[in-house]
């Protein structure tokens, strides 16, 4: 499903205008994005949580040589759904 496919079924389910559920659905998507950013977590009751975690570092050797390199630590944003949601998703 693609974001204006969201968007339309957004707008069905709660009779708004196509142009106000997409700019609705661009908004809770800023919000936890700089939530998460921010280093807070986002709990959705019955959807899920989202967070950032922190990636270590690897080291890694190139194929066919010596060459050998070592990445950075970074943080990667993390969702872990909820239990209703994989109860929903389950059945």
């Amino acid at each position: 499903m693609t974001k204006s496919e969201l968007v339309s079924k957004l707008s069905e389910s709660t009779g708004l205008s196509k142009k106000d559920s997409g700019e609705v659905l661009t908004a809770l998507i800023a919000v936890v994005q700089q939530e998460v950013k921010n280093g807070n977590s986002v709990d959705i009751v019955g959807f899920g949580k989202f967070e950032r975690t922190l990636q270590k570092g690897r080291e890694g050797k190139i194929p066919g040589s010596d060459k050998t390199y070592k990445t950075e630590d970074k943080y990667i944003p993390k969702f872990k759904a909820g239990r209703s949601f994989k109860d929903f998703v389950a059945s």
